[in-house]
């Protein structure tokens, strides 16, 4: 794929791999994924950033470590006794799976290169965005990636600065896709979320035609298989 320029300027680079890799097995996502701490370490070792680049995410597969087990592992640095959490009215969240034009690496770890939060895209709508992003030659985040970014840098999710993950659709019964999309935001502790859940990262979704002045549609250049 081609590669643009990203635009989340603001964000320091991620750590490299095998420090991502200490940091899921602290969260316990090798348990969740079915992998043992050194297979995970082991994964790691053999990914490296491809040359001239750095900053590339570590994801587990989403058959191996769904959203609805990541979200309680996400936290801010403002608030870290909040756990992340998933909208009430989303209990089908492990349902949004990868977009036809998605091709994940059939390993149970692989990097996402290239990201970018999409802050350039706020106020646009995913039926708007999805296919500029196509032209651009980027992939759009899966919300299990996104999940992982957060993870590895609490401060890549900020007030007026979230983001959706598009990557990640449900299909109804006849094949259309559901007009909900992913988001990854804070919350206000308003409505169901209850107030104890001010400032937390939150789950949700939006509907495919509306825009939203502070969500961006967070991409990525391309994915690849951890192991080389």
């Amino acid at each position: 794929m081609t590669e643009t320029a990203p635009d989340t300027s603001t964000l320091s680079p991620l750590p490299e791999p095998r420090a991502q890799a200490e940091r899921l097995i602290e969260a316990g996502v090798h348990r969740i994924a079915g992998l043992s701490a050194e297979e995970v370490r082991t994964l790691a070792r053999e990914a490296q950033n491809p040359p001239g680049e750095s900053g590339a995410l570590l994801a587990v597969h989403p058959e191996r470590a769904p959203a609805s087990a990541l979200a309680p592992l996400l936290r801010r640095d403002e608030e870290p006794d909040k756990p992340g959490f998933v909208v009430t009215d989303m209990p089908d969240v492990d349902l949004f799976a990868p977009l036809d034009t998605v091709a994940l690496p059939d390993t149970p770890l692989y990097l996402v290169t290239g990201l970018d939060r999409g802050d350039a895209m706020a106020n646009w709508s995913p039926n708007e965005a999805l296919p500029a992003l196509t032209a651009q030659g980027r992939t759009p985040l899966l919300l299990t990636e996104g999940i992982h970014w957060v993870v590895q840098q609490p401060a890549a999710l900020e007030r007026n600065r979230c983001f959706m993950t598009i990557g990640s659709r449900l299909r109804k019964a006849g094949g259309a896709l559901d007009a909900r999309t992913p988001a990854l935001w804070i919350s206000n502790g308003t409505g169901r979320d209850g107030r104890e859940r001010r400032n937390a990262p939150k789950v949700g979704w939006c509907w495919a035609g509306n825009r939203h002045t502070w969500l961006g549609f967070a991409s990525a250049a391309d994915r690849r298989a951890a192991a080389s």
